[in-house]
């Protein structure tokens, strides 16, 4: 199955602030945020912050980069073919930096494949009911891959 993703960051390259799955099919979806570091960005302090927790209380989970990945590796483990889906490419790094713990460790996880899908003229902050909310813009993208049929082209 596919899983859209999406996050939140502190500025470009800045900390991890949220991070969330909407599959592509079921309502089981995947949000985690993050503690905020001391230095945040003034862009994210305005357009970020404010909408971190704008998902149902017991969808929000703040935990540690090290449970999230372990939290991802469980979120995943009953889909033997998973596919992560973003449309920029730090989404894709910024999750895959919660997969490795540590030096040569990796959680629990079996194969992944990623997409990222070029979405020229869409904007997931533009169709979100959130904007700059990660559960809110990855439901957005996976609203526009499903409505355009990306996939079959």
């Amino acid at each position: 199955m596919r899983y859209f993703l999406d996050t939140e960051y502190n500025g470009f390259g800045g900390q991890l602030l949220s991070i969330a799955l909407a599959p592509e099919h079921g309502d089981q979806e995947f949000y985690a945020t993050f503690p905020l570091p001391d230095d945040l960005h003034p862009w994210v302090v305005r357009h970020v912050v404010p909408y971190l927790q704008t998902v149902p209380p017991s969808m929000h989970q703040q935990m540690s980069f090290l449970d999230a990945g372990a939290e991802l590796a469980r979120y995943l483990a009953h889909d033997a073919q998973p596919v992560i889906v973003a449309d920029w490419p730090d989404d894709i790094a910024y999750f895959c930096s919660l997969l490795t713990p540590s030096p040569g460790e990796i959680v629990p996880v079996g194969s992944i494949a990623f997409l990222m899908m070029r979405t020229p003229g869409f904007s997931t902050a533009a169709n979100s009911s959130v904007p700059h909310n990660a559960l809110h813009d990855a439901r957005a993208l996976r609203d526009f891959a499903l409505e355009e049929d990306t996939f079959a082209k």
